[in-house]
């Protein structure tokens, strides 16, 4: 049986960040949910009135056989604004801020390491903001949230046109 590791991302909306993760190989898992926060299992309608402190985030179950966490972080950056701490694209508010959430200290210097080249390459004209920080509670997202993107394309396809799909074509599909 082979190991199986976790990572988990904040980029904005959760139901545009699991697509990207779940069609990946060696990907096991992908869930939706909060953490961060400071309420136990809130609710979406907690989470949303940004007064619990939690960010929407997908908690990842992989193989470290497959695919690494390096490439993990890697395909993160390409999902986000990584310039935008106060939300992604047309999702604004603390909710939405893009972090890293480290579970070893072995994660965290592959992630610093990988937001530091990011910046170096100039990619982009403003800073890197993206956070990192060290992975608290994790409460998954009821239901209705879980693999939204199969559950509701036509809102999915929505949401992506908020500018999420062109800031991605934009910024990364020709690096």
């Amino acid at each position: 049986m082979s190991e199986t590791e976790t990572a988990t991302f904040a980029g904005g909306c959760f139901w545009c960040m699991v697509q990207p993760f779940e069609t990946f190989p060696g990907i096991k898992k992908v869930l939706s949910g909060y953490t961060g926060g400071t309420v136990a299992n809130p609710t979406y309608e907690q989470v949303k009135s940004q007064t619990t402190g939690h960010t929407e985030a997908v908690k990842i179950w992989f193989d470290p056989q497959v695919v690494s966490y390096q490439q993990l972080v890697e395909l993160y950056w390409q999902q986000t604004d990584p310039t935008d701490a106060g939300g992604q694209f047309q999702d604004r508010g603390s909710n939405y801020r893009p972090v890293i959430f480290v579970n070893s200290e072995a994660q965290a210097q592959i992630a610093r390491a990988s937001r530091q080249a990011l910046q170096d390459r100039e990619q982009f004209t403003k800073p890197i903001v993206t956070k990192i920080e060290v992975a608290q509670p994790f409460y998954p997202a009821e239901e209705r949230h879980q693999q939204f993107y199969r559950k509701n394309p036509a809102r999915m396809a929505q949401q992506e046109a908020g500018g999420r799909e062109a800031f991605i074509k934009q910024h990364w599909t020709q690096k």
